[in-house]
């Protein structure tokens, strides 16, 4: 769904089918007001000039709202408009799981988790008084996880090339592809701001860390097109030993 794989896991009692049947129908409604393959999306309708964006439904125009608010806070690296066409799957992808959470939450789920693509969120503990385990994939051998986040109630997305290739543009530098990062996993206080802000800092290229560590609130972990791991003072916070 949303061309990517989405998983919800929760481990609270009350859980049932019914509201993860609620949860997939709302990613359903997502991917088919905002996906640019589909033909009839809004999105695609804008983009075609069938639709102005005034005259669109809510959502579509907070997400260009959160786009705009984006793009302004990451100094001009975060930006949906591409030539004369708009692609919000930068931003969307965390904001859709994100209400997804916020659903769940409504549906007095405690400790759960909600993943697509790699971006997940993360609500309550495991078991007890344990956080969640997350794994951050090593973007070269991605059968490997070169740490292992331990995390409660913090969203955790990573922007990176191994498994979609270079998409990634610098919007400040004629779309040019970014090449010189292989991942940067950014750790937030929820997975929208998470993914917002991972997705424009690998915009930044090498300098992407450091706009994470001058973030508060967030924290980074940065593989280069080389290997050279940087991260930010906080992240380890986070790390199980290896």
């Amino acid at each position: 769904m949303m061309g990517m794989p989405i998983t919800i896991e929760g481990v609270d009692n009350n859980a049932c089918f019914s509201d993860i049947d609620q949860a997939f129908a709302y990613f359903d409604y997502v991917d088919h007001t905002f996906s640019t393959y589909k033909p009839q999306s809004e999105i695609s309708c804008i983009n075609r000039g069938e639709l102005k964006l005034e005259d669109a439904g809510d959502d579509m125009q907070t997400i260009f709202r959160l786009a705009e608010q984006t793009k302004q806070a990451t100094h001009g690296f975060f930006d949906i408009h591409h030539g004369d066409s708009v692609d919000p799957s930068g931003i969307v992808k965390g904001w859709a799981i994100e209400q997804v959470s916020q659903l769940l939450q409504r549906l007095e789920w405690k400790n759960f988790t909600v993943e697509a693509g790699g971006d997940i969120a993360v609500v309550g503990h495991f078991s007890g008084t344990t956080p969640w385990k997350v794994g951050v994939r090593h973007p070269f051998e991605i059968e490997k996880i070169v740490k292992v986040l331990s995390i409660s109630n913090l969203g955790v997305a990573t922007s990176g090339t191994y498994l979609r290739g270079h998409h990634i543009y610098n919007p400040r530098n004629g779309d040019v592809v970014v090449a010189d990062i292989a991942s940067l996993t950014v750790i937030g206080p929820n997975i929208y701001e998470a993914d917002r802000f991972a997705t424009a800092a690998f915009a930044m290229g090498s300098q992407g860390i450091q706009f994470i560590e001058n973030l508060a609130g967030f924290e980074g972990y940065m593989i280069d097109s080389h290997g050279t791991a940087t991260l930010t003072t906080g992240f380890d916070h986070y790390c199980l030993p290896s």
